[in-house]
Formats: C-alpha cells, structure tokens, sequence
C-alpha cells in the first residue's frame, strides 16, 4: 500500500543544501515525492511510499542537513496523493 505524508520544516533549513540532503536520503529510501522552499523559511515536502520509509525519512527530518538546525517538523499523514513517478526539488 503506498502511503503519503505532507511535512513541514521549521528553522534554520534553507541556505544550508536541506532540499539536496533531503532528494538524496529519499531516494535512498526509495520515496517519491518533492521538497521545496517556502516564503516564510521553512521547507516543505512530500513523500509518498512505504509507510516505515516514510517514518524513516520523518526521523531524518528531525535532524536534517549537517548545517541546518530545524526547530520543528509538522507531518499530516493525507489519504490521497498524486502518483509521483521520482523525488524532485521543486523551485
């Protein structure tokens, strides 16, 4: 079953290669989805994939790139997504 998680990350996360780091750890896991910077500082994301994957990549989150310093991580678990075919950095 695939499952779908929209994440919001807050603090010291932009400028510091977090949506690099963060393409690079979901491909590893085998996610899909995408990461983007918002207006306001932080990052959002989607991953869509195995569920322990995603709790996986939710860990990752938490400590993010080595020079970010997140501050929170917001998850809302969807019922529905759109079928992503890779992991993308969206500008």
């Amino acid at each position: 079953m695939i499952h779908a998680a929209n994440i919001i990350i807050k603090g010291r996360v932009q400028g510091v290669f977090f949506r690099a780091y963060t393409r690079d750890e979901a491909k590893r896991l085998n996610l899909k989805g995408w990461v983007k910077n918002l207006t306001d500082g932080s990052v959002e994301a989607l991953f869509t994939g195995d569920k322990g994957s995603i709790n996986q990549m939710i860990h990752w989150c938490h400590q993010g790139s080595p020079n970010s310093c997140v501050s929170d991580v917001t998850v809302i678990w969807l019922d529905k997504c759109m079928d992503t075919n890779d992991f993308s950095i969206q500008y």
